[in-house]
């Protein structure tokens, strides 16, 4: 079922993944050139399942996970992402576990930590609830892997041991809450 995040998904997966989009509401997939051009633009090879998803499948799906519009497309952003920088999907995501930064005492509005989080590898997946994201990620120790960053934090989806994007898409079409 699951795959590495540098191994090319089984067939079964890429069934599963076209079967769990409605095809009328795919966008057209970038296919092999277009994804090849977006990741040498960024320095980073995006991790599979996803990648295969998105050059084949669908680039993104107004239906479908995140509850807030759906699959972004490769590289689009939730009209409610903070402005923040620049993305760098090849610069290795900074975190290793949750960071519940609301809760620690060293962190001020402005702390350039917070920004790395939202900015450095990964690619945004959707939005929830307005101010929380889902993203893939695409450097780094974790790659492969989705989580959640917030205005009070960033978190594995569902732990420590987090989904990646099959699994997430999974956990999508079983119906239930996302973290029960």
């Amino acid at each position: 079922m699951s795959t590495t995040p540098d191994q090319r998904p089984d067939d079964a997966t890429v069934d599963f993944l076209r079967s769990a989009f409605a095809p009328e509401w795919h966008e057209p997939p970038l296919g092999q050139e277009g994804v090849a051009v977006w990741e040498a633009e960024n320095r980073v090879t995006l991790p599979e399942p996803y990648r295969t998803f998105i050059m084949e499948i669908s680039n993104g799906s107004s239906l479908g996970p995140a509850e807030d519009g759906g699959l972004q497309p490769l590289g689009w952003l939730p009209t409610s992402w903070p402005d923040l920088g620049p993305r760098a999907p090849g610069e290795p995501f900074p975190l290793e576990a949750a960071w519940p930064w609301e809760d620690d005492d060293t962190v001020d509005h402005d702390d350039p930590r917070i920004n790395t989080v939202y900015t450095q590898g990964s690619v945004v997946l959707g939005s929830e609830d307005g101010q929380s994201f889902w993203i893939l990620l695409t450097a780094g120790s974790r790659r492969g892997e989705v989580w959640m960053v917030a205005d009070v934090g960033a978190i594995p989806v569902p732990a420590d041991e987090a989904w990646g994007f099959e699994e997430w898409v999974r956990h999508w079409r079983s119906g239930n809450d996302w973290w029960a």
